[in-house]
């Protein structure tokens, strides 16, 4: 059988035309106006499979995740050479911190720099403080260091962005940011993400842990980092406290993977 969230349904695809986000945080939605699966930001690219009532049927390149976009937060496909790389930023009209702001940016949002101007870059969408970008070739190498940017982050079920984040889009973000392939949802990253390892390996730093529907990245042989309902945030917590307190709700840990 296959997987609704990574098959588009043939039923549903009339075409497969490029486009990118060009809201700073769009939901992807299950069915029109329906419950949210997970989050794309500014600059992901999608194809457009169909449209039906100002709602897009598409597929984002990123991890081939399909869902149901408003229309009008797409534009035409672009190639972004940048990332966000602070854990949110502003566009701002001119370069100038003191001109009027344009709009919010997450951490992972992706922007096309075309000149720097002083501490800023322009992009097309306005100017960004040139210390909150990255270029997307330039990848980290330490997943906890980016989830860590999120720490105090809300909790919000299929969140993917600092406005809010649930445990495997945590997960995601971290990982592309260091230019791993990621899915989006738990269950998909504990069947396709790093290598398992055997029950009693020592954990180290970047391990992910896995329950019934939850994922943590390991920061040290006795703490872990992850977004979750226990404290509706991205926080940390002690790796012996998490194991006994989600074992009550969901059980013991099904996986330990390694990402590096």
């Amino acid at each position: 059988m296959t997987d609704p969230r990574l098959t588009p349904d043939p039923a549903l695809v009339e075409a497969r035309t490029p486009a990118s986000l060009v809201r700073p945080i769009t939901d992807l939605c299950r069915t029109p106006k329906g419950p949210r699966d997970r989050q794309l930001l500014l600059g992901a690219s999608v194809k457009v499979l169909s449209q039906q009532g100002g709602w897009s049927y598409v597929q984002a390149k990123l991890d081939g995740y399909c869902g149901y976009v408003e229309t009008q937060s797409l534009g035409a496909e672009t190639t972004p050479s940048h990332r966000i790389s602070n854990p949110a930023s502003h566009v701002y009209l001119r370069a100038d911190m003191k001109s009027p702001d344009q709009m919010p940016l997450s951490f992972g949002c992706t922007v096309t720099v075309l000149k720097e101007e002083g501490s800023f870059v322009q992009t097309p969408q306005g100017f960004i403080p040139r210390r909150h970008v990255k270029p997307i070739s330039e990848p980290s190498n330490d997943p906890t260091v980016m989830a860590e940017m999120l720490v105090g982050t809300p909790y919000l079920w299929g969140g993917n962005s600092r406005q809010g984040i649930d445990c495997s889009g945590l997960v995601q973000m971290a990982c592309i940011a260091c230019n791993i392939p990621c899915p989006g949802d738990a269950d998909m990253q504990e069947a396709s993400v790093g290598t398992a390892l055997p029950n009693g390996t020592p954990l180290q730093r970047n391990d992910l842990l896995f329950w019934k529907g939850h994922v943590a990245i390991v920061c040290s042989p006795k703490t872990l980092i992850h977004a979750n309902a226990h404290t509706m945030s991205v926080s940390y917590e002690p790796i012996a406290q998490a194991i006994t307190r989600i074992a009550q709700t969901d059980g013991p840990v099904t996986a330990h993977k390694r990402l590096l």
